[in-house]
């Protein structure tokens, strides 16, 4: 990300939201609870109703709510999970919470990124991370989604998941990503795969997609 600062409004957005309202779903920015756990079990769903042991990397981890879900359903000793994040607030937070988890504080398009693409894991999850582009242009969080997903599909050995906010809606916010699905499939078939599921079926004006390489 170092060719464009504008993602820096997002990191600065998210941890003045973790300032107010500390680790909740507002402290991420999601307004209400039960919404915010629908998207964690459909992120989740990517790997099927019975897991088996597998690893997952959740990138913009933010209070690694993902992982206290698979807590909730007794996944924890079938998932070896771990969180990233760009800001060091969040994951000072994540470590104060769960010491025996690895969260890496870490920008993934820096170019002196040292974690990955050299570690993979079975699993890639981008909960929240292209829902929300505030004051930046539909062009720059457009750029920003695509070198964002390209290099956590690097990371990936089964599949990735991310959410982006859908067009068919009955108004459009302008600090949200609403995506229209022909220019995320452009991108996706041209640059990634062929092979992927769109899920618009879980009641939220968004929609998540599963990539498989």
């Amino acid at each position: 990300m170092a060719d464009d600062p504008s993602y820096l409004t997002l990191q600065e957005h998210y941890e003045r939201k973790l300032r107010e309202h500390g680790d909740n779903h507002r402290g991420v920015d999601w307004p209400n609870r039960p919404d915010a756990e629908k998207r964690y079990d459909v992120m989740l769903d990517m790997i099927g109703n019975s897991p088996t042991s597998a690893s997952l990397l959740d990138i913009g981890c933010g209070l690694a709510h993902l992982y206290d879900r698979i807590v909730e359903k007794r996944w924890d000793t079938l998932l070896t999970y771990e969180g990233l994040d760009v800001s060091p607030a969040f994951i000072a937070a994540c470590r104060r919470k769960h010491p025996h988890i690895e969260f890496h504080e870490v920008d993934i398009l820096a170019p002196d990124s040292v974690l990955l693409p050299a570690r993979q894991y079975d699993y890639v999850v981008l909960n929240g991370v292209f829902t929300e582009k505030l004051a930046m242009s539909h062009a720059e969080m457009s750029g920003f989604f695509q070198r964002m997903l390209a290099t956590a599909f690097e990371f990936a050995r089964k599949g990735v998941a991310f959410n982006v906010m859908s067009k068919h809606v009955d108004w459009e916010r302008d600090d949200l990503f609403h995506l229209p699905f022909d220019e995320m499939a452009g991108f996706v078939t041209r640059n990634l795969t062929r092979n992927f599921v769109i899920r618009s079926d879980y009641g939220l004006f968004e929609y998540t997609v599963y990539l498989h390489p």
